[in-house]
Formats: C-alpha cells, structure tokens, sequence
C-alpha cells in the first residue's frame, strides 16, 4: 500500500505540558495553605481573599479542572494523533481549545477567592464562566470527532472510548447541574432546590469523579502504560467489559454521597447497590493494566516512569474499593462528614491522578524534545517522596475521620454524649492534621523536584514541533482487507459516531432512573406548612454565608440518629429545604452542624463569634470575619434576587421586590436594637446584620414557637 506522509503536532503537547506543571504547582500550594489554616487559624490571614472558605473550593478547582484537566489534555493530545494515525482535523481550535480552558481556569481563581461562587461543590463557578466551559468543551468535542472522521487507522484503540465517554458524559453532567437562573452579572441561583439539588448536584459530583478524574485516566493508562512496558495490553476482551461495565454503573452511584439525608430510600439504596457492583469493572480495569507489566516486573524496580504508573494503578484499585465500602449504610454511618472521606478522596488524586499525570510527563517530554530524561535519580527521588507524602497525608487523615466518627456518637453509661462540645474531638485530632501537613510538603518537594528534571530535560533537547510519520490511507487499508467483515465490538470501534451514540445511551438510562422521579412524584418531597420563603434580609444573610463558604466546613443535615438529634435536634426533612436555592447540607464537619442554630445563642454572640470566634468558643480554630462588621450591606441587587426566586418557584407575592427592602429595615432595625441591647453600636445595613438573621432563621420553621 502506498504510504502517505503527515505530521504530527507537538506544539500543542507542550502548551498543556507546561500549564499541567503550573497548575499543579499552584494547586498543591494552595491545597498545603488550606491544610495549614486548620491547626493554625492566624494563616486565614484575617483577610476575606485568603480565608479557608475561599481557598478550599479554590483549591479543589485548581487541582481537579486545572491539573488533571491539562493533564488528560496533555496526554490526550499525545496520543491521539498516534492512534489514529493522523494530525488533529484543526490546529485553530486545538489552541482555542488550550487558550480558552487556561482563560476558564484564571477566571475561576479570581472569581472564587472574590467569593463569587454557586455555592455547589465542585461546580461552584458563576453562570458567565459556565457557559465559557459548555463552549469549550464542544470546540475540544468537534475537533475530536473530527479528528476520529479523518484518521487512518481503522479501529478506535480502548484508549479513545474512554475519551468519548468523557466526552458525552461530561457535557451532560455540566449542562445538566449548572441550570441556574441568573440574579445579576455574577450570581445565580440552581433552578432546582433542596432535595432535588441534593440528588442532581451528587449525580454530577460522583460522576465528576467518575468521568472527569477516571475515564479520561483509564484511557490514558490503556495507552502509556504498554508504551512504557513495551507490552501489549493484557485483555482486549477484559477491556471491552471494564469500559461498557464502568461507564453504565457509575452514572447510578452519586446517591451514596446522600445516605441518612432526608433524600428518598429509593434514592439511597439505589446508590449503594450500584456503588457495590462498581468493584468488578474497576478491579477489571485495574487487573488489566497491571497485568500489562507481565514480564516486564523486574524493569520497575529501576523504571521510574513504570514505579509511577504501579502506585498509580494500584492507589486506583484501592480508591474503586473503598468507594463502594463507604457507601454501605453502616460504614458510611461512621464515615461521613469526617476526615475520612477526604483520605479516601486523596488517595485518588495524589495516587492516582497525581502519580499517573507523573509517569506520563516522565516518558512524555523527552519524546518531544528528543532527548532523554536530565536525571533518572531526580526522577527516583520524586517518587519515593511522593510516596511517603501519599502514607503521611492518608493514614493521619483515616485516623483523625475513625477518631471523629467514634467520638461524636460516643455516649456516657448514663445515656448522655460523652463529648457534647464539638471543640473537644476537633482537639484531638488536630496533631493529626499537622502531620497531613507534612505529608502535602513532602509532595510538594517531590513536584519541585519534577518541575527542574523536566526544565532541564527540555533545555537538553529541542521541540519536534511537526513530527514527520507516514500510514497508508484508510481507504487504501479498505480496499486492501477486500471483503473482510467485522462483526461484533470489532465493527462498533470502525464506527466513531454510533460509538458516540451508543456511550450516550449508556450513560443516559441511569442519569433518566435516576433523576427524573424526584421531579414528576409528589411524594418523594412532603411538603410543610410552616415552611416559608427567607425574608429579604434572611436572603441576602444567605448569600453571604454562601459567598464566604461556610458550607465547607459546617453541614446543615441532621442525620436521624441519636448521637445527632442528641447533639444538634431535630433531624432533618425533606420538606424544610423546599425554598433552598441551592442546598446548603456540607459534606464535611470541621465545624458543627447549623441546621437547629437559629434561636440557640442571642444576637450579640453571633456578632461577636464572627469578629473574634475564640472570644465566644475558647480554643476554636474557625476564622474571623472581621470585615463582616464593617462592610456595607449590598442590597442593590435584592429586587432582582426576589423576582429571581420567584421565577424558579419560591413564591414571594407579585410586585414584592417593591417593597422588599421595606421589609429588610424592619427586620435589621429590631437586630440593631437587640445589639444595643448588648452593648454594641453598629447600623442596619452592615452585612453581619444579614448575617445574623440568617443563621438565627436556621432550623426554625419546625421548632414548637
């Protein structure tokens, strides 16, 4: 056959090379900042921009979009080319597509340290930015289909479903959550509320995992770890199994993350059934790519690039199990809401993401540059400090969540909580939360050490910018197999679009079961009557304590158990979250839970507990907010808030917003009183004001008046 000659495009490759070793940077450092603010609180800084509920969604972003998103680029664009035995269908949107995930991801860390923010975890940016990201995502989408249309290379490598699978799946996750309804040039509110943001946030956030920190991964697995090993993949009919088995039962899972909430049984247990049968496609998945190594074992013991894959496949393993362990009901009991679910989270990012992002960048670059790597021993050390910052970061954190767990149900012999004050197990582990400390040091040491290998591998080397290669055409391959037939998964993998089509309804079939009764069945929400909609100045006390991420760090769901209505009252139900706009119920206790806090202390205390939180709660690590009392209420944008509200179902009556603020003096002139009361001067329109009603509003549509 008569070969055509093509090039290649590496210059794409070093872009997301070079902005995959920034962000990661500047992801670790802002994730060791925030591990640093919980034992030592003066690090907040007393500042709004460096406060810890500002910096951790900041660091969530930077790690999962910003990292691991250039990351899987990185390697996508890599690999891409050369599977399919083609240069990408366009080098313009290749670059738009660069250039404008790199805009998405500054205008996330501005906005997100401003406080501008949704409010839902892992999907916090404003309507503006996600639009920017929907827009994205289709110039990366249209050059990959097309791309796929133009290749010379039959069939689609198992590598490349993984990658369509992200790319179906994530387009719906994010249209699908991000419905909002805009409140002004950067705010928004879920056009769905409480229970039904709960079930439509948690099926976005689990498969976020799943198919932004996963499929895109496994794809990049099936492809560098046989480079790496110079061995085929072991199974191509395990592979089959692991990809169409994971992509259709993790769509399910995201339930798990809402056990004992108020959301329906159905819902929960349907979580945790598919969450259980998730292990064997993963550990499929898993056995497959370190079966790969067959033969090629005694070439890790000196590899670094294979040591990085091993630990990654392997921290993969034990994340895909530990998964479906948590969301049984009687695990999770004891897990959730502790630093348990955050070492279980980072197992997956610094073992899995983080070691397989390494390994690809260690036999990546020097291809590129043509060269070979500037110090395997760099490379070495690297490793082994990333290892031993994996064990000091993890295994603190499974004590310090076991700890947490034990102690908050822990009761006297005479029936009553042996540690009421939630201060008193947030003490002890924190000696915990220093050494996890030193664990994101180490880890941080490890990447500085990559960041001068790969500088000097480059340097050493010069960019192959237009990689000369060569393959017959597609057509000419046709013609040359004359009337071979492929049937089965063979003749599927010949067929980009209906691949696409056949991934969508995989995924769709859980995502409609899963979501769609909450909307059309009454009686999954029972509604109450003495639940009404938050006062003006309740609504825009809420946006403050969503703008300053109180939600990171205090839940408001009370589980029905007995060590928690013992300690904070009445559990929660679904019906008192009708008019939450987005749901507010945390996913983690570094604080306690606020879902009973209104009434429980007088104004003065929570005017004082945010200037100075120890003044009221001696030994407490939670940041002041000075500036809470000094800033200026911002109610110019109330009208549009209320008419807002109203057009996604919160019924405040017809020409409220007129009188709206009215409404808002009244109710912050008898706070201002009570203040006076206290001894403390201050006006109505300060936001602690705003504040203040909102958290004493909390929990109090049920209490006996």
């Amino acid at each position: 056959m008569e070969l055509e000659k093509f090039r290649y495009d590496n210059r794409i490759v070093r872009l997301f090379f070079m902005a995959t070793v920034l962000w990661g940077v500047v992801g670790f450092l802002v994730g060791l900042t925030i591990a640093l603010q919980i034992p030592f609180p003066s690090l907040n800084f007393g500042t709004p921009f460096t406060s810890f509920g500002r910096l951790r969604p900041l660091h969530t972003n930077a790690v999962i979009f910003a990292f691991v998103g250039n990351g899987m680029f990185l390697g996508y664009y890599y690999m891409i080319q050369r599977l399919l035995k083609t240069r990408n269908w366009s080098d313009k949107l290749a670059n738009i597509h660069f250039w404008g995930w790199q805009l998405i991801i500054v205008a996330a860390a501005l906005t997100l340290v401003l406080g501008i923010t949704t409010g839902k975890e892992y999907a916090e940016l404003e309507w503006p930015i996600d639009i920017m990201i929907t827009l994205i995502w289709v110039v990366w989408g249209a050059n990959m289909m097309m791309t796929m249309m133009k290749r010379r290379e039959r069939h689609l490598y198992v590598g490349i479903w993984f990658f369509i699978a992200t790319l179906v799946t994530v387009a719906v996750l994010h249209i699908t959550n991000s419905m909002e309804i805009a409140a002004g040039p950067f705010k928004s509110y879920s056009v769905y509320a409480g229970v039904q943001d709960a079930l439509v946030q948690w099926w976005y956030g689990h498969n976020a995992v799943a198919f932004f920190l996963t499929t895109p991964y496994l794809g990049l697995m099936y492809y560098y770890m046989p480079k790496a090993a110079n061995r085929p993949v072991y199974s191509y009919k395990l592979s089959i199994i692991h990809f169409w088995a994971l992509i259709f039962l993790y769509i399910w899972a995201g339930p798990h993350h809402l056990l004992y909430s108020s959301t329906p049984d159905w819902a929960q247990s349907l979580g945790t059934v598919f969450s259980v049968m998730l292990i064997a496609p993963s550990w499929g998945g898993m056995l497959n790519g370190l079966l790969t190594l067959r033969g090629a074992w005694d070439r890790v013991r000196e590899d670094p690039v294979l040591k990085f894959f091993v630990i990654a496949v392997t921290a993969y393993g034990m994340a895909t199990f530990e998964g479906p362990m948590l969301s049984l009901k009687n695990v999770n009991a004891l897990s959730h809401f502790t630093d348990w679910t955050i070492a279980h989270v980072h197992v997956g990012a610094l073992g899995w993401n983080g070691f397989m992002t390494f390994g690809i960048l260690y036999w990546l670059v020097p291809r590129i540059y043509g060269t070979k790597l500037y110090s395997t021993k760099l490379a070495n050390w690297h490793f082994w400090l990333g290892t031993l910052a994996i064990l000091f970061y993890v295994i603190p954190m499974y004590w310090s969540g076991i700890t947490q767990g034990l102690m908050w149900k822990q009761f006297t012999p005479d029936g009553v909580l042996q540690y009421p004050n939630f201060l008193e197990t947030l003490l002890q582990i924190m000696p915990l939360h220093m050494i996890r400390a030193v664990g994101g040091t180490l880890y941080i040491v490890g990447a500085i050490f990559m960041v001068v290998n790969l500088w000097k591998t480059a340097k050493a080397g010069k960019l192959i910018a237009e990689e000369e290669a060569e393959a017959p055409s597609l057509r000419a391959q046709v013609e040359a197999e004359g009337e071979k037939t492929y049937w089965g998964h063979r003749w599927l993998e010949s067929r980009p679009v209906q691949f696409t089509v056949l991934s969508a309804v995989a995924i769709l079939i859980g995502s409609i079961i899963g979501n769609v009764p909450m909307f059309v069945i009454k009686s999954n929400i029972p509604t109450i009557a003495s639940v009404k909609p938050y006062t003006p100045l309740e609504l825009l006390g809420r946006d403050i304590y969503l703008r300053e991420g109180c939600f990171n760090c205090h839940s408001q769901m009370i589980r029905p158990f007995r060590s928690e209505v013992e300690r904070y009252g009445e559990y929660s139900k679904a019906g008192e979250y009708v008019y939450d706009h987005p749901f507010l119920w945390g996913s983690k206790r570094t604080g306690p839970d606020l879902m009973r806090e209104g009434g429980k202390y007088p104004d003065a205390w929570h005017y004082s507990h945010m200037n100075e939180p120890s003044s009221m709660s001696p030994g407490s690590i939670m940041p002041s907010y000075p500036w809470l009392l000094t800033d200026a209420l911002s109610y110019g944008s109330l009208k549009g808030k209320i008419s807002a509200m109203r057009s996604i179902g919160v019924p405040y009556p017809e020409g409220y917003e007129e009188r709206a603020l009215d409404d808002l003096k009244v109710q912050a002139e008898k706070i201002v009183a009570n203040l006076k009361v206290a001894g403390i001067k201050t006006t109505w329109d300060r936001e602690i004001i705003a504040l203040t009603a909102y958290l004493q509003r909390l929990g109090t549509d049920i209490k006996a008046k």
